[in-house]
Parts: structure tokens; C-alpha cells; sequence
């Protein structure tokens, strides 16, 4: 990523330390208040078109604030550990900057998003965030349900596989916010990705000739 380390050298310093730490201690705090002091911060927080032309945008920002809405503390608590870890593990091996510029690309495409279907969320960029970490570290084992061990590459998988199936069998608007949600692992990794997909298909192509040869 040369284009990358070029902006490091010249805009290093303009990396946002604790990023993602910050962002899911907005959540909880959130949280917190929809649930038991103001549901109507819900509203207030999304990004929605309509509310970016009443003059709202604040909603450019505060979208990535609007937290899990589940009614247990424990499982907001397990979903916001998970892209801690996640997270936090990409910014170590990244730094500062690149996570930063990472996460600026996931919240331009989910603004795009919104300017195009008239709503948009951070749930695909926080979907991104672990699609890079399945990316970088496919062996690394993990404790599926806090007692099953399983390869990240295969959670990985079967959340492209999820994500996929979305995408096919949704409509124009939801297939938007897909894609656009993704634009910072695109960004980051659409290269490799192509490489790699180009890649499987010429293999396979060239197993299933050789196959053929000795019919």
C-alpha cells in the first residue's frame, strides 16, 4: 500500500489515538441514557438523510454512537468486547493513522450510503473491522460461545457467507448499505482480494484440465 505509507509520512501525526476505545465507551454511555433515562437519543443519534437536510450533522458522527440495542447489559458488554478486541488488535499491528484512516473510510461509505437510500449505520463498518482481522490472522483460535474452539478464518467465512446471501436476496437500498459498509476493508484489501480470487479460479481451472487430460 505505497499510497498509504505515502499519507503516514506526510499526515502521520493526524492519527486519532484510542479511536475505537472511545467510540464504544460513546455506546455504552448511549446505552445507558436510551434505555433508562431518554429513549428518544435514538432518533437523535442515526444517520438519516432527511435529517441531514433539516441542517442535523451531528448525525455525521454520532451514528457510529448508536450502540446494540439489546435489553441485556451482558450481551452489549460481550459485543462491545469483541471489537475491543478486534479493534485494538488491528490498531497495534497498523498504528494509530492507518486504523484511523481505516475507520474514516468505513464512516465516508456508510454516509454515501445514506445520502443514496436515505439511511445509513455503522454496523457494516463495524463488520469490516473483523473481516480485516479475519484477513490478517485467519489461524488464530478463538472461544466460540466461551467454550468452542474455532479458526477465525471459518467465522470469518460464514459471516462473508451471511453477508453474501444479504446482499443477493435484498433489495437495491439494504444491497448499498452492504457494499458501502465495506468500504474501508476494500480500500485496505480489494487488491489482495482480487489477487486472491483470480487466483483460486486460474487453480482451479488448471486442477480440473489436468483432471481432464487423464479421462
Amino acid at each position: 500500500m505505497n499510497w498509504l505509507d505515502r499519507l503516514e509520512r506526510r499526515y502521520g501525526k493526524f492519527g486519532i489515538p484510542n479511536l475505537l476505545n472511545g467510540v464504544l465507551v460513546g455506546q455504552i454511555i448511549a446505552w445507558v441514557i436510551i434505555m433508562f433515562i431518554n429513549s428518544r437519543l435514538l432518533q437523535a443519534l442515526l444517520l438519516t438523510r432527511a435529517g441531514l437536510f433539516h441542517g442535523q450533522i451531528w448525525r455525521l458522527v454520532s451514528f457510529v454512537f448508536v450502540p446494540g440495542l439489546y435489553t441485556s447489559p451482558f450481551w452489549l458488554l460481550v459485543e462491545l468486547y469483541f471489537y475491543w478486541w478486534v479493534g485494538n488488535s488491528l490498531t497495534r499491528a497498523w498504528g494509530d493513522f492507518r486504523f484511523t484512516v481505516y475507520w474514516l473510510a468505513g464512516m465516508l461509505g456508510a454516509i454515501l450510503s445514506c445520502l443514496i437510500t436515505g439511511f445509513g449505520s455503522a454496523s457494516g463498518l463495524f463488520l469490516s473491522l473483523f473481516f480485516a482481522y479475519a484477513w490478517m490472522w485467519p489461524e488464530q483460535r478463538v472461544l466460540l460461545f466461551f467454550f468452542l474452539p474455532v479458526k477465525v478464518k471459518w467465522l470469518g467465512w460464514a459471516a462473508a457467507a451471511f453477508w453474501a446471501l444479504n446482499f443477493l436476496f435484498s433489495g437495491f437500498s439494504n444491497r448499498i448499505t452492504l457494499l458501502f459498509g465495506l468500504a474501508g476493508f476494500l480500500l485496505f484489501f480489494g487488491k489482495e482480494l482480487w489477487n486472491w480470487c483470480r487466483d483460486t479460479i486460474v487453480g482451479y481451472k488448471r486442477r480440473k484440465d489436468w483432471e481432464n487430460r487423464w479421462k
